[in-house]
């Protein structure tokens, strides 16, 4: 059953797309794409090193936090991460989509193999 979107779900995922973005190059760093609104929240398709799937980031209005759910292709929930602050949700993300040990050297090795 699809659940109707509201105003308030796009202003939700408006809001939560503004927060990512101001951290842009890390944003881009995931591969990000598809963004979607969903209901009191934003899910976008992800190609990290760690995380390749989807990523729903839905704002909790009880705690006023964000409850962040890594989502394989098929939608099914990996791994949950609630009660995430506004000011840590780039970097919560990261962590479980992008950052992995030795970064640096993964990312110029992947470029490397890119020529």
């Amino acid at each position: 059953m699809e659940t109707k979107l509201t105003k308030y779900d796009l202003e939700m995922s408006k809001y939560i797309l503004r927060i990512l973005s101001s951290q842009h190059i890390i944003l881009w760093s995931w591969g990000f794409n598809e963004a979607n609104t969903i209901k009191s929240g934003l899910r976008f398709n992800v190609n990290g090193f760690i995380h390749q799937g989807y990523v729903d980031v839905i704002y909790n209005e009880g705690q006023d936090l964000f409850d962040v759910n890594l989502l394989n292709k098929e939608l099914k929930i990996t791994k949950a991460l609630p009660g995430i602050f506004f000011d840590e949700l780039v970097n919560v993300i990261d962590q479980h989509v992008e950052k992995i040990e030795n970064y640096n050297e993964h990312v110029k090795s992947s470029f490397l193999n890119l020529n």
